[in-house]
């Protein structure tokens, strides 16, 4: 499971790990932004909620299938982490938690190039405007060395 603000570079990571470790990765902005573009609007956080939850029952199907999984999504808070930890170990499905943990500066650098290329139609990912920063910022909760198997300075 990847955790980090959005932005952090998750998902490229996802992607390198994917390789690797012979996984599926499961994301929800992917299933988001295919079904909903940037228009999710106030519905966006129930929708984040309810695909959890299914990615996380699918998860179980594929990894009971001998498939490695990879949870492409922040776990932005302690309860978030400590959730998706129970959710497996009930199961007796080993899972690590990898965070990518970046400077302030290079989340901002990170930011504004996603923001040009989401802009120039380029990628499809969320544009992330002053608000949005702020939600990230006012949610996440900086992860203690025991939540977190692998951590990655990035």
């Amino acid at each position: 499971m990847t955790c980090g603000k959005i932005c952090s570079g998750k998902s490229t990571y996802a992607k390198q790990q994917r390789i690797k470790n012979h996984a599926v990765i499961l994301s929800v902005d992917e299933i988001t932004l295919a079904l909903y573009d940037q228009n999710i609007g106030n519905q966006h956080d129930a929708y984040v909620e309810k695909l959890e939850k299914y990615l996380f029952d699918k998860s179980v199907e594929i990894v009971e299938t001998d498939i490695n999984v990879i949870l492409d999504w922040g776990l932005w808070t302690k309860a978030e982490r400590t959730y998706a930890r129970e959710f497996y170990r009930f199961r007796n499905i080993d899972c690590e938690i990898h965070f990518i943990d970046i400077s302030d500066e290079t989340w901002q650098k990170r930011l504004q190039k996603r923001n040009r290329l989401v802009t120039a139609k380029k990628i499809n990912a969320y544009y992330v405007d002053a608000q949005l920063q702020e939600k990230v910022t006012s949610i996440f909760e900086m992860p203690a060395k025991e939540e977190i198997d692998v951590w990655i300075k990035g």
